[in-house]
């Protein structure tokens, strides 16, 4: 488990193609690998993924599996691509963000940058069947850190989040811009919420389920906003 709290920044010194896989070699900040041990778990850009070898405390490898590049950012990265980090968390950790599993649900897409003062704003469009489990105040991950959504706009499937100049310091979405890919996980209680309830919906009203969807988008409203979790926890930004 990880909490979404993004520890640091890492390099990609070297890939290695091999048979069904890639070997990626990361380069840390100093001290970072302290302690790491082979099979250990990291999230990189929010995947994660097991430590298969060791370069003391600043550096280590990693096997990528081909369904993992077909899903993620991973096989976008380069030599000299920088992603965010985070250790395994331990038992009893203070959890800053919210619980994480490391598996990438889906890619979003940067479609807007505004650079209000000491402020960044992403626009993320998603697919439909992500957006479904964002809501505004509530939590999503994005490359591996825990981020609010501010606001969200389910018609055309995007979210927008606001990073804080820390934030910024601790991760690479500095570095993004309008077109760059991320990893996106949702947040899994709100996934349990919104399906059990769209789930219930469908055994109850059966036939009538595209009548009401028409209803309550004509009210500009849907069955995922009425499937909203009464009382979202704040995120972080």
């Amino acid at each position: 488990m990880f909490t979404g709290i993004v520890q640091g920044l890492a390099t990609v010194s070297a890939m290695t193609e091999r048979p069904g896989l890639v070997s990626l070699e990361l380069a840390f900040a100093p001290g970072f690998a302290a302690g790491l041990e082979v099979g250990a778990s990291v999230a990189v850009d929010g995947v994660c993924l097991t430590v298969t070898a060791l370069d003391g405390s600043d550096a280590a490898a990693f096997d990528v599996m081909q369904q993992s590049l077909a899903l993620t950012t991973l096989a976008g990265l380069r030599p000299g691509s920088r992603v965010n980090v985070e250790r395994a968390a331990r038992d009893g950790a203070e959890i800053g963000g919210h619980p994480l599993s490391g598996h990438v649900d889906g890619l979003g897409r940067i479609v807007q940058v505004r650079r209000p003062e000491n402020n960044r704003v992403l626009r993320i469009a998603l697919p439909p069947a992500l957006v479904r489990y964002v809501f505004a105040k509530g939590y999503v991950a994005v490359n591996g850190c825990s981020l609010t959504a501010a606001e969200v706009d389910r018609r055309a499937s995007w979210f927008e989040v606001w990073l804080i100049p820390e934030t910024l310091r601790m991760t690479t979405f500095a570095d993004k811009d309008e077109g760059d890919a991320v990893n996106i996980e949702i947040e899994r209680q709100t996934q349990v919420f919104v399906d059990t309830v769209r789930e219930a919906v469908d055994e109850r009203l059966g036939a009538l389920v595209p009548l009401l969807e028409r209803l309550l988008a004509a009210q500009g409203s849907s069955l995922d906003e009425l499937a909203r979790p009464a009382a979202l926890p704040p995120g972080r930004g």
